[in-house]
């Protein structure tokens, strides 16, 4: 049995019938969350929503039984240690975490208080936990990648985009997994496969994304793969307009990019991993520890185009990709 089929077994179990459960007291609960994008952002926002039906349908409602205290910390490393010891003081019997920077700034506020995570890309191998099925200490939650999706990334836009024959990998090391390593092996074993030399491109602000993608359009049969991680979801606008500027055809790492004006997207729905997180959450209030609930892996992956963009690329999107796409924007 291989790790997804474990961690799909383990989660099986977790989702026994709710009807099953006794109904939370009417005694307030408290919680805190710590958000790792803008309070202003809708995708934000159409996350924490699926976090608070995930938890109204296990019987928890903010004001009734429930309170939540929310922190919106972004990546700046100096407010999450700031906002994740204020949240700590709070005493909240459960923290949700979101992202790998918020994760790391909160650990080093607690070690006790019980934490649940999603999207956090590589928790093992991040020190945040031990295992996926044995998680130990204080934390558990819900993985937001795999490592291949580096390697799928390569291969989609290839698909679209055959004349592409040099590709950058942009990611932010400060806030990519593992520094960007954890998607960068796979991205760069892909690309001789697909006749593709792959080019690291680390960056580390805003000006940064312009001078990349100079470069890589500049060089001619440029093409671009955006790692999934913080400081590419706050800069997303930047990014799609400078791909749009070098006329480089672009693949990110979730649909909202794709909303926004990209081109194409592979990646995990943020949605679901927030309604999934808060069965979690329910547990912990309920008694659980962190330590005996398995780290689960993602389960829904979708894969949106923007035709207004490839038209304007010059692309013409493959009949086969479009019948796979989920989500087409016209």
């Amino acid at each position: 049995m291989n790790r997804r089929e474990f961690i799909s077994l383990l989660g099986g179990v977790a989702a026994w019938p709710l009807a099953a459960r006794a109904q939370p007291s009417e005694r307030m609960r408290r919680i805190g969350a710590l958000i790792g994008t803008p309070e202003s952002d809708p995708e934000s926002q159409a996350r924490v929503a699926a976090l608070r039906e995930g938890l109204a349908q296990r019987g928890w409602n903010e004001g009734r039984n429930l309170r939540v205290d929310y922190r919106w910390a972004g990546t700046d490393r100096s407010r999450i240690r700031s906002l994740a010891a204020e949240l700590v003081a709070t005493a909240p019997e459960v923290i949700f975490v979101h992202s790998t920077p918020v994760m790391s700034g909160l650990l080093q506020a607690t070690r006790s208080i019980p934490i649940v995570f999603a999207s956090v890309s590589d928790p093992v191998g991040d020190g945040f936990v031990a295992s996926f099925a044995q998680p130990g200490g204080n934390v558990t939650g819900f993985t937001n990648v795999e490592a291949s999706m580096g390697g799928k990334w390569v291969e989609i836009l290839k698909e679209l985009a055959p004349a592409v024959t040099r590709m950058g990998f942009l990611f932010n090391p400060a806030t990519a997994p593992g520094g960007g390593s954890y998607f960068l092996r796979r991205f760069e074993a892909a690309g001789p496969s697909f006749q593709v030399q792959p080019i690291a491109m680390p960056v580390e602000d805003p000006a940064g994304i312009e001078r990349a993608l100079a470069s890589l359009g500049a060089g001619g049969n440029g093409g671009l793969v955006v790692n999934t991680d913080i400081f590419a979801a706050r800069n997303r606008a930047a990014i799609i307009a400078a791909a749009a500027r070098q006329r480089v055809p672009a693949i990110y790492p979730f649909v909202l990019f794709v909303a926004d004006g990209g081109l194409v997207a592979y990646g995990t729905d943020g949605k679901d991993l927030f309604r999934r997180a808060a069965s979690y959450v329910d547990r912990v209030l309920r008694g659980e520890k962190p330590a005996d609930l398995p780290v689960q892996a993602p389960v829904k992956f979708e894969l949106a185009v923007n035709l207004k963009a490839a038209r304007a690329l010059g692309l013409d999107v493959p009949a086969t990709l479009l019948a796979r796409a989920d989500e087409v924007i016209e």
